[in-house]
């Protein structure tokens, strides 16, 4: 199986992943930890675009395949998991959340099983399990 070409350099994608950790504000439900408002440090949006499809890219090379989507709009989409091909019209494994959610999952500050309890993945399909592949 080929394996998709990296667009996203890798020494950049973990120092974006990083500076996001860095700055990130959590999640507005959990405990506050980190003062809220002016104050709560921003990560560009560059920063998280770039983070976001770094991991996208790590997932697929960690686990190529093609029978999962997985959306992060509105910054990237992979293909991965091994299974059945999907070729046209709406897949029938497909795990979607905001970026904020999905770099929560790949550092580890979030659980999968957390995420998908508390409705912040939408996850259809029989496939459509990351938890053995997150955080990353």
């Amino acid at each position: 199986m080929a394996v998709a070409r990296r667009r996203i350099d890798p020494a950049e994608g973990r120092a974006a992943l990083n500076e996001w950790a860095a700055g990130a504000v959590p999640p507005s439900d959990a405990p506050p930890a980190v003062p809220a408002g002016p104050t709560a440090p921003a990560v560009p949006r560059s920063v998280i675009a770039t983070a976001v499809r770094y991991s996208l890219e790590e997932v697929t090379a960690r686990a190529p395949g093609n029978s999962v989507e997985v959306r992060v709009p509105p910054f990237g989409v992979t293909q991965c998991v091994e299974g059945p091909r999907h070729t046209r019209g709406t897949p029938p494994n497909v795990i979607e959340c905001d970026a904020a959610t999905w770099l929560a999952m790949v550092t580890g500050r979030l659980s999968w099983a957390d995420a998908v309890g508390a409705g912040r993945v939408a996850a259809s399909g029989l496939r459509a399990d990351l938890s053995a592949l997150l955080p990353l």
